[in-house]
């Protein structure tokens, strides 16, 4: 069983002396008649004069000052104190009353803390009394803070406005927040350790019970995150002293982010049902279920600003996810643009981790344009770039494709993840109407050049771009289609390009003319590899020249596939092109090696069949197979692949 919670009983008369009568008054029934009425705030106590002045200091010089008696032993002058500044007001004082009539009293930890202030209060000390109720409350207090749960129950005391400033002044506050700390920094699977037995004692309850008989069951060890949801139950100020005393016995950042997070979901309601559970807790899923007190606007926006100065400056230490989660609703709450600031550098350090999801943050300025806010996106992006450093040391233009291959992973990845992020992000924002050219290209032309090993996402969302702004002049689309590298688009985005009304004409040549040098490569490393064929050379020694994309499905990997958007369909989608269309590169093949075939088309010849102004039927091509390869074996072609 869980250890019981401390308690202590002190007095020895019985408590029925005390009894409370309407209105708002108690009376202490004994064989003398009242003499003196302390008034506590609307509360009358009917009590008597020498049981108090021998034990309080303050209470004997009160009633002395009310009758004008040095001793106080005046029974026949009844007389009048208030005492409206008590701390813990009635409660306390009726406390403090029964201890000096030596009435049975039962200390708890969630009545310590008046008693302790209100004891001191009214100077209950040594010099009136051995064994006095400042010496009593300040020995239990000490029993309290050995345990959490006590602890935690005191602490929640303190947090009363009539309380607190005495319990500041008697270091009450301190003293349960640094007990606090060290068992939240501390071992839990220490032997002896208090909330080990509490969490066995939870084990044990949650066991299933059958026939009225529960088995026994084995300890559940707590997690690092034992603490987060009674920490979540105090409020800002105690709570931030509470980080901050985690923060200074080495907590580590990891589980200081944690408890920060569930705090966070715990009060702000813009977290509390997204299902933000990127840090794995159960407990921290439990605890945002939305029992916490809603909060107004102010306080949530007061809240947001503290926990984000809150969190650890370490990078990854707390999710992408959850900043920018923060950052959704510190422009729900028009947080201040500090805050708003520092979340954005924070998510942009590390975007990399982020998911596109969780990117697109609604404008909800009047005077915003677009549906998204693309302004923090692009400053988002502008600090990954500026804070990652660049994976060569040779620029954009003069990085060729074998340095792509051959950089190591670790380099490249994270501005390789921001790359497909970027691409997937312009792809969904393109579609607003309001998003302006200069804008799409500005955010576009963030990404350097070696971060994008293909160039398919890009064209993608420049194409949707397009689609959804009709209007644009032929200079804008000539300036959109710069971003793209037609040598980096694959087979199927080729194909695709080919037949795109929407692009320019001077884009279509261009890809058109680097498919034909992609074409006569591979064709020229087919004879390359026919005549070492011929001479005896080892097929293992050799390479077919062919780009590593080429089997790339272009139209798997966009997210949007639909007739609408342009891809993968009958019209004009990729994998139709490239079975169908007279421009295909593999039907190229098959006509350079047609027997019979008499001279070669002209370079315009190809080009306006590139454009299908004089292709043959695609039943008549598909029944033409390309002919052997001169002087090698048909074993040794079946293992030709061109890729196309």
């Amino acid at each position: 069983m869980a250890a019981a919670a401390a308690t202590r009983v002190i007095g020895s008369k019985p408590s029925d002396c005390f009894q409370f009568q309407d209105p708002n008054t108690w009376t202490c029934i004994t064989e003398l008649a009242s003499d003196v009425v302390v008034q506590v705030g609307e509360m009358s106590f009917h009590l008597h004069k020498m049981p108090l002045i021998s034990r309080s200091g303050t209470l004997k010089k009160l009633v002395n000052e009310s009758t004008g008696d040095d001793d106080g032993g005046d029974d026949s002058k009844p007389c009048t104190v208030r005492l409206d500044d008590v701390p813990g007001g009635a409660e306390a004082f009726l406390l403090a009353a029964r201890f000096c009539y030596d009435v049975q009293t039962e200390l708890k930890a969630g009545n310590v803390v008046l008693l302790r202030c209100a004891a001191e209060h009214l100077a209950m000390t040594e010099d009136y009394g051995e064994g006095n109720l400042v010496e009593q409350a300040e020995s239990f207090l000490s029993e309290v803070l050995a345990g959490w749960d006590d602890t935690v129950r005191a602490l929640d005391a303190c947090d009363d406005d009539a309380v607190l400033p005495a319990a500041e002044d008697l270091l009450i506050l301190p003293r349960c927040i640094d007990s606090l700390a060290d068992k939240a920094c501390a071992d839990p699977t220490l032997s002896g350790w208090p909330m080990l037995e509490y969490f066995t004692a939870k084990s044990l309850e949650e066991t299933a019970i059958w026939n009225g008989i529960g088995a026994a069951g084995r300890p559940r060890s707590p997690g690092a995150d034992w603490w987060y949801e009674q920490a979540s139950s105090f409020g800002l100020p105690v709570y931030k002293r509470l980080i901050a005393a985690v923060l200074s016995r080495g907590m580590s950042p990891e589980n200081v982010a944690g408890s920060l997070m569930h705090y966070a979901r715990c009060h702000l309601s813009g977290l509390r049902w997204r299902g933000d559970n990127s840090d794995g807790s159960s407990r921290g899923r439990a605890g945002a279920s939305g029992t916490a007190a809603v909060l107004s606007a102010g306080d949530q926006r007061t809240l947001l600003e503290e926990i984000v100065a809150l969190l650890p400056v370490q990078k990854s230490v707390t999710p992408t996810r959850f900043l920018l989660g923060l950052l959704r609703v510190a422009t729900v709450l028009h947080a201040a643009a500090a805050c708003r600031d520092a979340l954005e550098r924070r998510a942009g350090n590390q975007l990399e981790e982020a998911a596109l999801g969780d990117l697109l943050i609604p404008n909800t300025g009047y005077s915003a344009e677009t549906l998204y806010d693309v302004d923090s996106f692009q400053r988002m992006l502008e600090q990954f770039m500026v804070t990652t450093p660049p994976a060569f040391a040779a620029s954009p233009e003069t990085t060729d494709e074998g340095q792509l291959v051959d950089a190591p992973p670790a380099e490249l990845m994270p501005v390789s993840s921001v790359a497909k992020l970027v691409d997937g992000y312009l792809a969904e924002v393109g579609t607003d109407a309001n998003l302006k050219p200069s804008k799409f290209q500005t955010i576009a032309a963030l990404v350097p050049a070696y971060a994008r090993a293909i160039d398919d996402g890009l064209y993608r969302a420049i194409d949707i771009y397009l689609k959804a702004h009709p209007w644009l002049t032929d200079s804008e689309r000539e300036q959109l289609c710069r971003l793209m590298n037609c040598q980096k688009l694959s087979l199927e985005a080729c194909t695709h390009a080919a037949q795109n009304e929407r692009l320019p004409l001077r884009v279509v040549v261009q890809v058109l003319f680097f498919e034909q040098l992609r074409l006569r490569t591979t064709v020229a490393g087919w004879f390359f590899v026919s005549d070492n064929a011929d001479q005896g050379s080892s097929s293992d020694n050799c390479v077919l020249p062919r780009r590593p994309d080429d089997d790339l499905d272009f139209a798997a990997g966009s997210e949007v596939t639909t007739e609408e958007d342009g891809f993968a369909t009958d019209e004009d989608g990729f994998a139709a092109a490239r079975h169908d269309d007279p421009s295909s590169p593999a039907m190229s093949v098959a006509e350079i090696h047609r027997p019979g075939k008499g001279k070669p088309k002209s370079a315009l010849s190809r080009l306006l069949g590139k454009l299908g102004l004089c292709g043959r039927s695609s039943s008549s091509r598909q029944q033409q197979q390309p002919p052997p390869l001169p002087g090698a074996s048909g074993k040794r072609r079946k293992s030709f692949h061109f890729g196309c």
